[in-house]
């Protein structure tokens, strides 16, 4: 109920930009849902919404652009379909070379 709380008083002032900081947190999947649908309406509406993530699944089921910041710096600012396509998954970037036995 915090995290709901909290995505309500950041509404609070009918605010035309929104950042919010790992909203999904504690939610549960109901809350989830609801909050994925409230950003996109609120995006829809024109306003700018900004949520932060570590979270790259999370920003795949919710984002429709994503800036990546690394080390203080823009590492990507592209539609979310362009950063996954541009990129390996996961398990290929970590893939360790065979060890000679």
């Amino acid at each position: 109920m915090r995290q709901r709380l909290g995505i309500a008083a950041a509404l609070l002032g009918d605010p035309p930009v929104l950042l919010l900081d790992e909203p999904i947190n504690g939610l549960d999947p109901v809350g989830i849902r609801w909050a994925r649908e409230l950003f996109r309406r609120l995006a829809a509406e024109g306003r700018t919404v900004f949520l932060s993530s570590h979270l790259m699944s999370e920003m795949a089921n919710t984002v429709g652009h994503l800036i990546v910041i690394g080390g203080g710096k823009v590492i990507a600012d592209e539609p979310l379909a362009g950063f996954a396509a541009a990129r390996p998954p996961p398990a290929s970037r970590c893939a360790h070379p065979a060890r000679p036995s």
